[in-house]
């Protein structure tokens, strides 16, 4: 899934937990743990509002390369001047 995609799921899901929050309230009424609920929705909505503001537009359309590796084996003499890492070279001692 894209960022695009994910962020709109969220959205969706959002818009539900609202509408939720709107059937509680009638039912529970006014109360202090309704009122913090209620701040918290709206706290995530802003919070959702801002990061898909904030969202790069061309993450969203960006074309992803794919690079085949080819089985056959590499050429020998790609690496006759190369050192192994952390081993050492052949011709020093190693620290």
């Amino acid at each position: 899934m894209s960022l695009h995609d994910d962020l709109t799921s969220v959205q969706r899901r959002l818009d539900d937990l609202m509408r939720c929050v709107a059937r509680l309230d009638e039912q529970a009424g006014d109360t202090l743990d309704m009122r913090r609920v209620r701040a918290d929705a709206a706290h995530l909505r802003e919070s959702l509002g801002l990061l898909q503001a904030s969202a790069p537009a061309a993450a969203n359309d960006r074309e992803v390369d794919m690079v085949t590796v080819p089985d056959a084996p590499y050429d020998r003499g790609l690496w006759t001047d190369a050192e192994d890492e952390g081993l050492g070279s052949p011709y020093r001692h190693a620290p």
